[in-house]
């Protein structure tokens, strides 16, 4: 569908330029998480550097403007007609917009401003409240971002009891198997992209484009061959062996990694008199290694058994640590997998003195689609407004739910750092601390966007954004 900037709102936003009060000048806004559904105490930034690019970039077209005309009125919502031709005039369709936020792959602490909008030109306050519908969106990256964030400390922690060398495993222990699970292709781009802030192994490869085109990073991640059902059960039940030895042949090469889905039938009698019997010898010579996929029963069930009878019949190493390591051979979980069923799975592992490497996830609608706005409850509110040359601030104080109160006044977010090394983050107002809202000594936010234009520091590598984001792990940089 053909974009419109100005018809990707909520309708009643349409009508708010006549609400605002006599003689408005600025509208200042920010954006925050006011909690989280999970537990979690942190989320990571990450997103706004596409939607600039792609949403913020291009100014405003005539094109955008007759469109909105003559749709909007037969909507029954009013159109600032007269505003947005005086903004194609006088702006040339750019954004008379200031957009400033923390760096991405920032880790911060929940209830604070991770980004702030206002207006530079007061003919046009009204923009700042149109645009949030489009910016609210960040709401997506970031839960998917640090949705996986949280995954990747509970694995890791089970690395670092289970395995000798976590750092080298860690980046491809949650696979996204998202791609079909989401609503739409570009959701699927996103959100893929998110995850590979935090991992390396993706079978959703319309991620790898959004972070070549946007995030200057040619090749993000990486997947392997691996089997499908249609390509086991289309061989007949009779020849699964067959369909099984196919798959060495084609793929299994010393050093080489594939994924067998393996449930088609029995995964019991697979796992054990198929692979552990008739294509032992295979598998071992081949000089890859096989990763054996359940894809249906009770997960911790599954893979605890999967796991001993590939144990009885490939045999162990034991590592540095005192854990089972499987020769030649692992496990991918790919089904029921979610934060709840991989804290079980790799505590039953661990329980029965299997090191977390022998086991890796592949997860799909919980990674990418099983998040909404509400899972960090983000919020997008004014918070300042100035009229007739003085600031106020703007607040909500709902009696009924103060979970939603807003902040007050223009906001900025510090970053304190202490004499240890460690640093905190607090939300503060600008005019508490007597400097301008640009002040490089202490604030945490920096100018992504101004007038139209998207400055240099929302040109972010992934890289760049892969070691903020992997600050609190000892890991290697990707």
């Amino acid at each position: 569908m053909k974009r419109n900037r100005i018809l990707d709102t909520d309708s009643y936003k349409t009508s708010h330029y006549l609400q605002y009060p006599p003689n408005t000048q600025t509208v200042f806004s920010y954006l925050e998480s006011r909690g989280s559904e999970r537990g979690w105490d942190s989320c990571v930034f990450f997103g706004l550097q596409y939607i600039l690019k792609e949403y913020f970039d291009e100014p405003i077209s005539y094109d955008e403007f007759y469109e909105a005309a003559a749709i909007v009125p037969k909507h029954g919502v009013p159109f600032n007609e007269a505003g947005w031709k005086r903004l194609i005039e006088k702006h040339r369709g750019r954004l008379p917009l200031r957009i400033r936020a923390v760096p991405e792959g920032t880790i911060l602490p929940l209830h604070n401003a991770l980004m702030t909008v206002e207006n530079t030109d007061p003919e046009f306050f009204w923009l700042t409240s149109y645009f949030e519908t489009q910016l609210m969106r960040l709401w997506y990256p970031i839960t998917v971002a640090t949705q996986s964030y949280h995954l990747k400390h509970l694995i890791f922690d089970y690395l670092e009891k289970t395995a000798d060398d976590p750092n080298s495993e860690i980046s491809f222990k949650l696979h996204d198997f998202g791609a079909r699970g989401v609503s739409s292709s570009e959701s699927a781009a996103i959100g893929g992209a998110a995850h590979l802030v935090n991992f390396q192994g993706t079978d959703t490869i319309v991620a790898l484009r959004l972070l070549r085109d946007y995030y200057n990073h040619e090749i993000s991640a990486y997947s392997i061959p691996a089997a499908e059902h249609s390509t086991i059960t289309s061989w007949g039940r009779e020849n699964e062996v067959e369909a099984y030895r196919n798959m060495l042949k084609a793929y299994a090469k010393p050093g080489s990694l594939i994924a067998v889905v393996s449930d088609s039938w029995d995964i019991y009698n697979a796992v054990e008199n198929i692979w552990g019997e008739t294509l032992r010898q295979e598998v071992i010579d081949s000089g890859a290694t096989v990763v054996i996929r359940p894809d249906s029963g009770e997960p911790v069930e599954v893979v605890s058994k999967v796991m001993n009878l590939l144990a009885d019949k490939f045999g162990t190493e034991t590592n540095s640590k005192g854990f089972k390591v499987l020769n030649n051979v692992r496990v991918i979980q790919g089904d029921g997998v979610n934060p709840d069923s991989i804290a079980a799975i790799l505590a039953r592992l661990t329980e029965q003195g299997f090191s977390a490497t022998n086991i890796a996830f592949g997860m799909g609608g919980a990674l990418l689609q099983k998040v909404d706005r509400d899972t960090l409850k983000f919020a997008f509110k004014c918070s300042a407004i100035q009229i007739g040359g003085i600031w106020q601030d703007v607040h909500k104080d709902p009696v009924t739910d103060s979970g939603k109160r807003s902040k007050r006044g223009r906001l900025d977010l510090i970053k304190h750092r202490s004499s240890d090394g460690t640093s905190s983050y607090e939300t503060i107002r600008i005019d508490e601390v007597g400097r301008n809202d640009e002040s490089p000594s202490s604030t945490a936010m920096r100018t992504v966007f101004q007038d139209g234009e998207i400055y240099e520091l929302a040109d972010d590598s992934l890289d760049v954004i892969r070691k903020r984001a992997s600050a609190d792990f000892d890991v290697s940089d990707s």
